[in-house]
């Protein structure tokens, strides 16, 4: 333990705050220090330090040399920051009265940076705190600080940082921090308080740092979607849940470690391309592990070990190369490890005992454990585990806390670099700033594009996980290719009907191979195919190799969809009568494949455009909800970003309710939907499949139109984007469904007064 008395610069610091505060009128500095120091001698209880002769009148403060204990920070002659930080076996200032402590701080006005830490200091955090208006950074953890938070905290509009962690806080957090408007780094951690968060913290959009990990919080986490700038979420050692929280996809951190969460995660998960850490152990999640976790182009630590996931592992399975530590322990996965996690590097650490993995390395249960246990699992089943909340942390969270720890001082050092009055004092920090602007130029593109498409997307909870299937096994599910199973045939693929040994039909994609394609880039789009999983696309169930016999080169490629039964678009549209869509059923439909294209366009990496998609490339399953079914990836032909005319032809047939088989074709009804535009709801009307020409409210319609209009522009920069036109449809469905129950209680006056709005 370290002796105070190799520490004497505190008391300087002490006995300055004492002048400031104990002098009520202009002194002499001789006369001033003599009447301070008994003051000091009683505040401190340490009366021979103080007659040790260690310091004089004469000292001057602004320039004595930072230590271990102390630094202190001037900007002309005024105090700007002061770090006093005691030794944890025995704290610096464990006698003195912390009220009167506070109360000569307060004569402080300049003061913008405070850490008080490890000193003792005990009692309610004192109110005269809010009377430092300039503060921008507190610091008073590990001290026995008890109550609640002050509220006359929030007055301090200029705090940037608050960590009070390693206290006796009680009570909730508090409303009132929503108010702070520049509060980027909050860290409560290692307190005692209680009840769930407060729903107004969806509206602190500085906030980067959240930590307020090892409490008796409890409840479902507000919805934080909207912080764009938080970067770490740390809520372990909670009773968070049951659900994951809504959360937004730049985050670096996300700790949700030994809370009560329950129920599957969102398979939104997939699209945080920045995340680095992921730690969602010791909870109660069900459902599907999400592999594509593991390869996310940022992540260097996942630990999901004591939950119940399910799902099928497969060897070739892609992962991180910079994973450092991924724990798997503890669940109901089978299948075989991915070789990417059997890496000889002596850094990485793999887990994945009590699972029903066939690895025999560590150990596993049998394959019908992992069944039974699937089949007994509730949505609201969950084993109690232990909550350290104790001094000790367990050692699987040490790195997290260190780097949050680091992550809070490299911005204590970013603000202080941005304030003026530092510039010249303070030296430039070796830490690592936390990043307020991520460099990497993919990155941030990917996570601007993929906002738009984080609500919609969704991993069918009926559909397995990816995985390579072997020849023999498509040549079984399809009788050996034979034509009687072909379902379409192409020049360069043939797509066969296949039924699996488990009974479950799949749609077989056969791909010739270019020679100009290697086997680098084929695998590359493979694993693209495999990321395209949405409730509006044909979902990539896995794929095969067929490789040459005489140089191992790969000739073919089969791809096995999921197998959608209920024929094309055009058949409900330009089909049947009998078969047709009602018009609010096609608006519906538009929206579908819409949401379909918005995810190839920005929901995976890199965004898919070279689209080709015509009509008979919707498919309808059994509910009749559309899935796009053929999405041309660059392996198959050249992208040329032809964006949403595409969309536009598909439109044009939703609404004149016929084939439209050529360019000229579309030209012809583009101008005539132009005209009718420009004349009446009659001229409108007469355009319109007949079969739905009567049900069609007027302002759907003319929203519908005007929009094909735009997709149709020869010009590609006159085209709206994907999210304008999602805007424009959903509107026409509001617009329909409105007008429709407006008047539902008479079906005919319904007719003529949407008709003719």
């Amino acid at each position: 333990m370290e002796n105070p008395v190799q520490h004497p610069y505190h008391l300087f610091v002490l006995f300055f705050l004492s002048l400031f505060h104990h002098s009520s009128q202009q002194l002499q500095p001789s006369q001033s220090h003599s009447q301070s120091l008994p003051l000091i001698q009683q505040l401190l209880n340490y009366p021979s330090l103080l007659g040790n002769g260690s310091f004089n009148i004469s000292t001057d403060f602004c320039n004595i040399g930072p230590t271990s204990s102390l630094t202190l920070v001037c900007y002309e002659d005024n105090i700007t920051q002061l770090h006093i930080v005691g030794n944890s076996g025995l704290p610096l200032l464990q006698n003195i009265s912390t009220e009167a402590f506070f109360d000569s701080l307060v004569t402080l006005s300049s003061l913008k940076v405070l850490s008080l830490v490890s000193l003792g200091l005990w009692g309610p955090l004192p109110a005269t705190i809010g009377q430092l208006s300039s503060l921008e950074i507190l610091n008073v953890s590990s001290n026995h600080f008890t109550g609640a938070i002050p509220e006359q905290l929030s007055s301090l509009m200029s705090l940037q940082t608050l960590v009070l962690d390693h206290n006796r806080f009680t009570g909730q957090v508090p409303g009132w921090l929503s108010s702070l408007p520049l509060l980027a780094v909050l860290s409560l951690k290692n307190n005692s308080l209680i009840g769930s968060l407060p729903n107004t913290m969806n509206g602190m959009e500085s906030l980067r740092i959240f930590s307020v990990s090892k409490n008796h919080l409890s409840g479902e986490v507000p919805d934080l979607h909207n912080l764009t700038n938080l970067q770490v979420l740390d809520l372990e050692g909670n009773y968070f849940g049951p659900h994951f929280p809504n959360l937004n996809s730049r985050l670096l951190t996300i700790m949700l470690r030994n809370n009560s969460f329950q129920f599957g995660i969102p398979s939104e998960l997939i699209c945080y391309y920045q995340l680095q850490r992921l730690d969602m152990s010791m909870n109660g999640f069900v459902g599907p592990f999400l592999p594509s976790l593991l390869s996310l182009p940022s992540i260097n630590y996942i630990n999901i070990s004591q939950n119940k996931f399910t799902g099928l592992l497969f060897q070739n399975m892609s992962c991180n190369s910079d994973l450092s530590s991924v724990d798997l322990s503890s669940n109901l996965l089978s299948g075989d490890l991915p070789t990417c996690l059997k890496s000889s590097s002596k850094t990485r650490v793999v887990l994945y005992a009590r699972n029903c993995l066939s690895c025999q390395e560590q150990e596993q249960h049998p394959s019908n454990f992992c069944n039974n246990e699937a089949l007994a699992v509730k949505p609201h089943d969950k084993e109690k585990h232990n909550r350290p909340h104790g001094k000790g942390v367990p050692a699987s969270s040490t790195i997290g806390w260190t780097i949050g720890g680091i992550a809070i001082v490299g911005l204590v050092f970013l603000v202080i670099r941005r304030v003026p009055s530092f510039r010249h004092i303070v030296k430039k920090p070796k830490a690592r700033l936390i990043m307020a602007n991520v460099s990497t130029v993919n990155t941030v593109k990917l996570i601007s594009d993929a906002r738009h498409i984080s609500q919609t997307m969704k991993l069918g909870a009926s559909l397995p996980a990816y995985r390579a299937f072997a020849l023999e096994e498509l040549k079984e599910a399809t009788n050996n290719f034979d034509d009687s199973n072909l379902l379409g045939d192409g020049s360069h693929n043939k797509i066969y009907k296949g039924k699996l040994s488990d009974g479950n039909l799949v749609a077989v994609r056969s791909l010739t191979v270019k020679k100009k394609h290697s086997q680098q880039t084929i695998t590359h789009h493979i694993e693209l195919i495999s990321k395209l999983r949405h409730n509006h696309l044909v979902s990539a169930l896995g794929h095969c190799f067929d490789s040459c016999q005489d140089d191992s080169s790969i000739s073919r490629i089969f791809l096995i969809f999921e197998f959608v039964p209920n024929g094309t678009l055009r058949e409900y549209t330009s089909g049947l009568p009998g078969k047709k869509m009602t018009w609010k059923k096609r608006i519906g439909a538009a929206i579908g494949v819409t949401k379909g294209i918005q995810f190839l366009h920005t929901g995976v990496v890199p965004g898919v455009y070279s689209n080709n998609l015509k009509i008979t490339d919707v498919l309808l399953d059994h509910d009749l909800h559309v899935k796009i079914g053929s999405f041309y990836l660059p392996l198959e032909n050249d992208d040329d970003k032809k964006e949403v005319y595409d969309l536009g032809v598909i439109l044009v047939e939703i609404i004149v309710g016929r084939p439209i088989m050529s360019n000229d074709e579309v030209s012809v009804v583009k101008d005539l939907l132009q005209v009718s535009i420009a004349i009446d709801h009659k001229a409108r009307r007469s355009i319109v499949d007949p079969a739905v020409a009567k049900e069609c409210g007027e302002e759907s319609l003319k929203i519908m139109m005007e929009i094909c209009i735009r997709c149709l522009a020869d010009e590609q920069s006159d085209r709206p984007s994907i999210e304008d036109v999602l805007w424009n449809l959903q509107f026409a469905a509001q617009v329909e469904e409105s007008c429709k129950g407006d008047h539902s209680h008479n079906s005919q006056e319904s007719d003529i007064s949407c008709a003719q709005v």
